[in-house]
């Protein structure tokens, strides 16, 4: 799937909640080629901001002899060591530090970045730079677990962009066998990865786009009664994508990152049975929530080139499954997709809160 840059600047920026003012572009972004230029600038603009600001910092504890006490004398450490001989005693203390692992993930990047076949050249200097003004921070290898131990405080939420941007470079990271260098995978291909970023892109969209209804995702039982004691607790939950409620009705969305919306084998392309399965199931439960309110829901899809709109009527619940076209200008694809929660029959007598900024 091909996406202008521009435009992936946009869904990128809103599936990590750092929503453009108006249409506007950071600096720089418009002249990357492609997605890990883009990457690069965004991560050299936003890492930049922050080393302006004031990296962020963190206390850690160290042992050291020392001439000059502080903190805490060891004393069992001082006995051992004979440091007294030397006229130093060994002490534990703790000291504030930016080498905290916000930072050194971001150095990290800065480096893998710099080093991927195909990043422009003064974009290179530029994270070399930027390596240079983290110097205080040590060097680590990203990993998963990099990522999956790090806990931002309310302090540090505005390193959370970055990092989200930091991890979708290590996803794409695939090492050349001379070792010195890495090449850049074709993310937009792993409908995986791209599928959860689609699905913050939309469900952040519209939270933050419009004002009549609430957005966010829900956890829903299966509406079933075991039927001996065996059964009990082993149903999964269900969690929505995007779930829309309003005082008038409820919509659920299912954000789908596919390279083909229609399954095809032979003939014509249907839409795909599991989306379905799965919408119909949410819709289901979602109502007995709100068993007094219409329950429509809706597939979206990313497209490139001509767009898809089917709508139907499934057992009392109104159903669009939608194609959006990303190729087209980001002013045409905002409108379009703040159309759809109005489209539903039940929102023609809604006032219109939908916000007028991209």
């Amino acid at each position: 799937m091909t996406i202008p840059i521009r435009n992936l600047y946009l869904l990128f920026c809103y599936a990590w909640q750092k929503f453009p003012e108006g249409e506007a572009i950071e600096t720089g972004v418009d002249e990357a080629p492609d997605l890990p230029n883009l990457f690069a600038r965004l991560l050299v603009n936003g890492a930049n901001k922050l080393v302006r600001r004031g990296l962020d910092r963190g206390y850690q504890s160290f042992v050291e002899e020392t001439r000059a006490p502080r903190g805490r004398m060891l004393i069992d450490s001082i006995i051992k060591s004979q440091s007294m001989r030397r006229g130093a005693v060994i002490c534990a203390f703790d000291e504030l530090t930016v080498d905290v692992p916000q930072n050194q993930v971001l150095k990290a990047t800065a480096r893998t970045l710099a080093r991927t076949r195909g990043i422009d050249g003064e974009l290179a200097h530029e994270l070399g730079v930027l390596v240079q003004k983290l110097a205080q921070v040590s060097d680590i290898r990203l990993s998963e677990r990099a990522f999956s131990g790090m806990q931002l405080s309310r302090n540090s939420a505005h390193y959370r962009p970055l990092i989200r941007l930091c991890h979708l470079v290590f996803r794409a990271q695939v090492a050349d066998p001379d070792g010195h260098s890495a090449r850049f995978a074709d993310i937009l291909k792993d409908e995986v990865v791209m599928s959860a970023v689609f699905e913050d892109f939309l469900r952040n969209f519209y939270a933050h786009e419009q004002r009549d209804f609430r957005v966010g995702r829900e956890m829903m039982s299966w509406d079933a009664t075991p039927l001996e004691a065996a059964a009990d607790g082993y149903l999964p939950m269900m969690e929505t994508d995007i779930t829309l409620r309003s005082r008038h009705q409820t919509i659920v969305m299912d954000a789908k990152f596919y390279k083909e919306m229609l399954a095809s084998r032979a003939g014509p392309g249907k839409v795909r049975s599991g989306h379905l399965y799965q919408l119909y199931a949410y819709l289901e439960h979602a109502q007995l929530r709100a068993p007094h309110l219409p329950c429509d829901g809706a597939l979206i899809y990313p497209a490139n080139g001509d767009g898809l709109s089917l709508r139907y009527q499934i057992r009392g619940h109104e159903v669009l499954v939608q194609s959006v076209d990303f190729t087209r200008p980001w002013r045409e694809i905002h409108d379009e997709l703040l159309a759809i929660p109005f489209s539903f029959a039940a929102s023609n007598d809604q006032g219109d809160g939908r916000r007028g900024a991209a």
